[in-house]
């Protein structure tokens, strides 16, 4: 079974975070005033405190769900939809006080696209069957 499209740009954008991290990641330890960690926090949800190899190994994990999505394992698929709703988890209380307009509107889309994406590793029949026949060719 052929890898659907959707599942491989979900991966290219799991790997993107991830070279977004690790750079974010270098530059903190290379010149250590030259760049915030809270650059990353969209995507490391809280663990930004924890400092730049924190940034390191999360973005080694970013890169490792995408590897497994590429490669069709099922537990990237699961590990992929984890983190889309730690990200509308995330976003929550930040869109309960966000000011009317554009902000809600921005953190609206986030949620959205971040459902979306879950919603999609989870139904659709493309990419259920495509996991399923990877799982059965063992």
């Amino acid at each position: 079974m052929q890898r659907p499209a959707g599942v491989t740009v979900i991966s290219a954008l799991f790997f993107l975070a991830a070279i977004y991290l690790w750079i974010i990641a270098l530059v903190k330890l290379l010149a250590p005033e030259a760049i915030s960690l809270m650059s990353g926090a969209q995507f490391m949800y809280g663990l930004e405190l924890a400092g730049p190899y924190m940034a390191l190994l999360v973005g080694a994990a970013y890169a490792l769900v995408a590897w497994g999505l590429f490669r069709l394992h099922n537990w990237a698929r699961w590990a992929a939809m984890v983190v889309m709703v730690l990200g509308v988890a995330a976003l929550v209380p930040t869109i309960s006080m966000a000011d009317i307009g554009g902000p809600i509107l921005w953190y609206g889309l986030q949620i959205a696209l971040r459902v979306a994406v879950g919603w999609y590793l989870a139904q659709a029949p493309a990419v259920v069957e495509a996991f399923a026949a990877k799982g059965q060719e063992r």
